[in-house]
């Protein structure tokens, strides 16, 4: 079924089809040049009225990589395993830290702005031609443009602190990033759906996170961890993540097997199109709660 609005034309999903992953695809591409243009717009209204425009999107990781690099190379005198010696050992760690910030990022900003994405539209909820399943994409899309922007900082950092040439390992870096953008979305999609009728989730998902970032190997390797809670550290399905994209990005050792990365990869998925036909199945009632 297809909808008019204007020049925008999008297929409604109906809840007995949202379960199929081929019909998601088919009514989420329907709507692409829709999803392209309000991501264009999230992106530009985020910096919309400073001086400096988009470039704060360089600026803040920059500076963040330069603040991880004084804390812990030279207050900290932080170490991590396979470590260089020397001055180019000292920003290791920080580039180390730094590599596993960037998908815990962009798992943070999905999951703590996803409850109020149908709060902060109402206007939206009352268009019956607009596809609100969409709004999720949206904002994936705005933490993607954001995250590979870290990744281009990581890279020069990588460049001229370390003196490394860039390794073919590189080309991991897509694959590491698909399981991650299908357990964000479909998480976003339950979060969001559910955001219009607790409005206190917003508020438990902060801390939620908040916790999640100390039990995933970001500021420590998953080998300092003592072994006996080790397998807690690694059923977190976001470790994976992180060792996949220091993996891709600083060509460390710690090889992701293709068993685990299918398999993280198809839960993903899962979720995926579970947090999809959930949002369909209940966003009828969203009007009756704003």
């Amino acid at each position: 079924m297809v909808r008019m609005n204007g020049d925008v034309a999008s297929e409604v999903p109906t809840p007995a089809g949202s379960l199929n992953p081929a019909h998601v695809v088919r009514s989420l591409w329907g709507g692409r040049e829709l999803i392209l243009q309000l991501t264009r717009r999230e992106i530009s209204a985020r910096y919309r009225g400073t001086y400096l425009g988009i470039i704060w999107s360089f600026i803040t990781p920059l500076l963040m990589l330069v603040i991880y690099t004084f804390v812990f190379s030279i207050i900290f005198r932080a170490r991590w395993e396979g470590q260089p010696e020397g001055p180019k050992g000292r920003t290791y760690f920080a580039i180390c830290l730094f590599a596993g910030l960037i998908p815990f990022s962009f798992f943070a900003e999905m999951a703590t702005r996803a409850p109020g994405l149908i709060l902060g539209v109402p206007s939206y909820v009352r268009k019956v031609v607009f596809p609100l399943e969409v709004l999720p994409i949206i904002t994936l899309g705005s933490a993607l443009f954001h995250s590979l922007v870290s990744v281009v900082i990581l890279l020069i950092g990588l460049v001229t602190l370390q003196g490394w040439l860039l390794s073919p390992q590189l080309l991991l870096l897509p694959v590491a990033y698909v399981p991650l953008i299908l357990f964000c979305l479909g998480l976003a999609w339950l979060l969001a759906a559910l955001g219009p009728f607790m409005r206190d989730l917003s508020h438990g998902v902060v801390p939620l996170v908040q916790m999640l970032s100390f039990l995933t190997p970001i500021f420590y390797p998953i080998s300092a961890v003592p072994q006996p809670i080790r397998p807690i550290l690694t059923a977190n399905p976001l470790t994976l993540v992180v060792a996949g994209f220091r993996q891709a990005l600083l060509n460390q050792e710690h090889v992701i097997g293709t068993g685990p990365w299918l398999a993280w990869t198809g839960a993903s998925a899962l979720l995926a199109v579970i947090g999809y036909a959930f949002f369909v199945r209940v966003k009828r009632g969203f009007a009756d709660v704003l």
